[in-house]
């Protein structure tokens, strides 16, 4: 399994700082289960950063990272079973992306339709990569299937556990070809693209979970030049900034426009004018409503 080091960190509000090399050899080493906590000097883009306070740190990983960190909690029939909120960890884990038993591999080379982020009442969770039906899709590192289904949203999905403890979830897929519990190698094809599920035209829904918590696979991954930004990947709060825009929309409050519903009758029913909700949906008094449009209310 591969090594995970882990040490603690400070969230740096600076893009593409995960290139970290370490300078000093004196370096404490703690094996607890297949965990391995370092202590050492870090150089990073940013600047030097000394890990200190070694016990305190591993008692702070102990309560919240269990051992055995890749094949943790083997759950094959919940596509996202929360174990824990990773974005309330004040330490950074640093996780090997590429190295001699392992490396990258593009899942589809394909143009991106759809980044990670702010959809208009929703948030998209991962990258849409346009593909044909029947396009071959892969495994973007050497891993373990932990799901192999067909979703109601989702449409034919498979999600691969990896040995550092990452997750890669294909969706849409018109065929999938590998079971649960398959021990795979980056680049095995696990299906076939499609526009299965809640989907529109043909696409891969691509998406990167650590611990089931979305990651930007943007932070990783260099999807014009079909590659890892680094071969390591620090994951901190700083990945998970993202949670401050899902506050805000959860503030939001959506209609779904029903059989009958006119802008005033929408509007008494949220106590708001209907002056509002045009400007707010970008729409005028004498737009025809549509069963099954979203409106924003609030």
């Amino acid at each position: 399994m591969k090594q995970l080091l882990l040490l603690i960190g400070i969230c740096i509000f600076i893009t593409n700082s995960y290139a970290i090399s370490f300078t000093d050899k004196d370096t404490v080493t703690v094996k607890t289960g297949d965990v391995f906590l370092k202590k050492e000097k870090i150089k990073s883009r940013v600047g030097p950063l000394m890990v200190t306070n070694l016990n305190s740190f591993i008692d702070s990983i102990n309560s919240t990272i269990p051992d055995s960190m890749p094949f943790y909690d083997w759950i094959t029939d919940d596509i996202h079973q929360k174990k824990f909120n990773f974005g309330n960890i004040q330490d950074t884990v640093i996780i090997v992306l590429n190295d001699s038993n392992d490396h990258y591999t593009p899942p589809f080379k394909g143009n991106i339709t759809s980044s990670f982020g702010k959809r208009r009442w929703r948030y998209h969770y991962g990258m849409d990569i346009d593909l044909n039906t029947g396009d071959t899709v892969r495994s973007a590192f050497n891993g373990r299937v932990r799901i192999s289904t067909y979703s109601k949203t989702y449409g034919n999905v498979v999600v691969v556990r990896h040995n550092n403890g990452l997750e890669t979830l294909y969706a849409h897929l018109s065929k999938r070809l590998v079971n649960i519990d398959s021990v795979i190698t980056s680049g095995t094809v696990v299906g076939l693209g499609g526009n299965t599920g809640r989907s529109f035209g043909s696409h891969l829904h691509f998406e990167v979970r650590y611990f089931d918590e979305a990651l930007d696979p943007r932070d990783i991954i260099s999807f014009e030049s079909y590659k890892t930004h680094y071969d390591t990947l620090a994951i901190s709060q700083c990945n998970f900034m993202y949670r401050e825009e899902l506050k805000l929309m959860s503030a939001i409050v959506w209609h779904r426009v029903r059989s009958g519903n006119t802008l005033g009758h929408i509007a008494r029913k949220y106590g708001t004018s209907i002056s509002k909700i045009c400007r707010v949906n970008g729409i005028s008094r004498t737009s025809i409503l549509r069963i099954g449009q979203r409106l924003r209310v609030r």
